[in-house]
């Protein structure tokens, strides 16, 4: 028991020590006593982060990221699959809901912003949303997965918002 005791003492203190350094830079360590070293920092005050993933798993998200997933809404694409066949309809990957949200995931590029496209896309989502009995419907017309995620298109962010033009950030 006293070793249990000597033990949790010993990380309890353990950990006073790194947490006061953390928030206290230049505090010195008692003598005698071990942690692990603090991360260090880069010229500019920048963390140095030495697990950077670059590889596959990037690769993974990104397909992931841009088309069908566990998180599909396979109503809302069955009915934009059913009633629309034409450029914008060919523009969409996957399609989610969340409550009164859609989020309409497409291959159009990032700087699409207000395309004829996107806002086609977003008011065919509020006839969606209306068919559906939403009365405060949120639409979300997004990009294809890139260096900035899925940025958003052309939206609609509820009852006092009357068309699906993105207003901020101004599109490019």
């Amino acid at each position: 028991m006293v070793e249990v005791s000597l033990g949790v003492a010993a990380f309890t203190a353990g950990a006073l020590v790194v947490a006061g350094q953390l928030t206290h830079p230049g505090s010195a360590a008692p003598a005698g006593t071990a942690f692990a070293p603090v991360p260090s920092s880069s010229p500019a005050g920048e963390l140095t982060v030495a697990s950077v993933d670059t590889g596959e798993k990037t690769e993974k998200a990104a397909k992931k990221a841009s088309g069908p997933s566990k998180y599909t809404d396979n109503k809302a694409v069955a009915y934009f699959r059913g009633k629309w066949k034409d450029g914008p309809a060919a523009k969409v990957r996957d399609i989610r809901t969340t409550g009164r949200y859609l989020r309409i995931y497409t291959s159009l590029p990032e700087d699409a912003g207000n395309s004829k496209s996107a806002i086609t896309l977003c008011k065919r989502g509020l006839e969606y949303l209306s068919e559906q009995g939403e009365p405060n419907p949120v639409v979300f017309v997004q990009a294809e997965f890139g260096e900035n995620g899925n940025p958003v298109l052309a939206n609609i962010l509820g009852p006092d918002d009357t068309d699906c033009r993105v207003s901020a950030p101004k599109p490019k």
